[in-house]
């Protein structure tokens, strides 16, 4: 690919409709439609990799005491120049206002849906994924479009499980890691990031996260990059590293590996004795943040998203208004079918319309002249120009959720 001739993606989102933002909230994007269809789309995407993988959906306040976040360690290292911290009253009047903060993560809390019960061993491992929206304190001068924002939205997990299930549970995460981004064609690498000089718990707990993970490398036989001194401050990790259009680097989806929280919350779980142990914390994210992910999307596909994350799939063009008619009731089948679909009956010239759909990279265009009507079919073209000929309309719609399912 030309990169001389690559667009921002904060260009693009503003072209095709897809996300802006604005003076009035910094560091935080406004969706528009099309681009909150992208949006969803990936959210079902991750949602259904995460249900097949035995992950069970939850969700967390956005807004809880600033304690949890002392409790946690968070306080020491993110909380008061990394972190919105209000002082509330509870009550009318009230003297003595509480510290609460907008949440930067969503582990601490996770370790409260944990404590909810008592657990045994047989629940483990236990696996919580949460879609959770985020706030952190970016400094105004590197807030950048949807690449480093100040809220966000991450596909989080959190894993608890024993000691002796840690090697299965990291291993699926990365085969996770490793499918999903060849399926969009990125190239990526891993990286191994240890203890960091600011950093929770014992060296006890980092010698043994860090053999753990090094373990799972070394049985895999995955060459992983060294980022030393940046892990997780309660955690060794391992990072995914991919590259973007114009060749930059970014770190993506991550697994750490955690002895601290569950200490530092006193987390349990009964062991088949009948006796009381400590379950291993694991954080796990895919994408990362929704938007950087999707910002990175942009930039990579240019605008031109494959058909399955396509805003809209096939624009529908009517040569005058007599094939109007037909045209709608084509539109509304489509639809039927799950196709995102809209009509193009402006009154403009054929060829203004294909100029259009393709400059709004629009996967298919759908010409319906007389002749179509008569034989029952329909003209497609692709945008970049290519003449498919002409299809049936149930051939249509089959190869359409033919690709759509296959997410090619």
């Amino acid at each position: 690919m030309n990169q001389i001739k690559n667009k921002d993606h904060k260009q693009i989102g503003q072209e095709l409709e897809l996300f802006f933002t604005h003076d009035i909230a910094p560091g935080a994007p406004f969706w528009l439609p099309k681009g909150m269809v992208i949006f969803k789309e990936l959210e079902k995407y991750i949602r259904d990799l995460t249900e097949k993988a035995g992950y069970l959906e939850t969700s967390t306040p956005i807004m809880v005491k600033s304690e949890l976040f002392k409790r946690s360690g968070h306080w020491v290292k993110f909380g008061e120049h990394n972190m919105y911290n209000l002082m509330l009253s509870d009550e009318v009047n009230d003297l003595n206002p509480i510290s609460y903060t907008l949440k930067p993560m969503n582990c601490p809390e996770s370790t409260i849906l944990y404590r909810f019960k008592t657990r045994s061993y047989k629940e483990l491992p236990l696996r919580f994924s949460e879609l959770g929206r985020l706030h952190r304190r970016e400094k105004s001068g590197e807030v950048n479009g949807l690449l480093r924002v100040r809220q966000l939205t991450m596909d989080d997990a959190h894993i608890y499980c024993r000691e002796d299930q840690i090697f299965q549970e990291v291993s699926n995460i990365l085969d996770m890691m490793i499918a999903f981004y060849k399926n969009f064609g990125f190239e990526y690498e891993f990286r191994f990031a240890t203890r960091p000089e600011q950093r929770a718990g014992t060296d006890a707990m980092w010698d043994k996260a860090e053999k753990d993970l090094e373990e799972v490398l070394k049985k895999k036989n995955i060459k992983a990059g060294d980022k030393k001194g940046d892990g997780a401050f309660y955690g060794p990790k391992i990072d995914m590293h991919i590259k973007d259009a114009l060749g930059r680097d970014w770190q993506l989806a991550t697994v750490q590996l955690d002895f601290h929280m569950p200490q530092a919350f006193d987390l349990q779980y009964v062991n088949e004795k009948g006796e009381l142990e400590k379950p291993v914390m694991i954080h796990r994210a895919i994408f990362g943040s929704f938007e950087r992910f999707i910002a990175i999307l942009t930039e990579q596909y240019q605008g031109a998203f494959p058909l399955w994350l396509a805003p809209v799939q096939i624009m529908i063009m009517p040569i005058t208004d007599k094939q109007e008619p037909h045209a709608k009731k084509l539109v509304e089948e489509l639809k039927e079918n799950g196709i995102r679909v809209e009509l193009d009956n402006r009154p403009q010239t054929l060829q203004a319309k294909i100029r259009d759909s393709s400059l709004q990279k629009i996967p298919y265009l759908g010409i319906i002249g007389d002749r179509e009507i008569k034989e029952t079919n329909i003209s497609i073209r692709t945008r970049a120009g290519e003449d498919l000929g002409k299809l049936e309309i149930s051939k249509l719609i089959h190869k359409l959720r033919e690709e759509i399912d296959k997410k090619i």
